[in-house]
């Protein structure tokens, strides 16, 4: 008889840590965009690629800029 009140002690205090871990995920905004990640699936990885790509042609010529402002990419005549 005394293990059914342990565990029950034992289940509410379970219990409460779900419940304050539910409250704290609420307050933090975990389940304010519960819509998009749904809709990520519609979208194609190619367009993904594509972004990437750009992204990194930007990158490239960002740096090529820099070498350039520096003037350690001259060349010596």
């Amino acid at each position: 008889m005394e293990i059914i009140y342990l565990m029950l002690i034992v289940s509410l205090l379970i219990a409460l840590v779900f419940l304050a871990s539910f409250i704290w995920a609420n307050k933090t905004g975990q389940y304010d965009d519960d819509v998009t990640p749904g809709m990520r699936i519609l979208y194609d990885d190619e367009e993904v690629k594509e972004v990437k790509e750009v992204k990194e042609v930007k990158e490239e010529t960002n740096k090529n800029n820099q070498i350039n402002k520096n003037g350690s990419n001259r060349s010596k005549v």
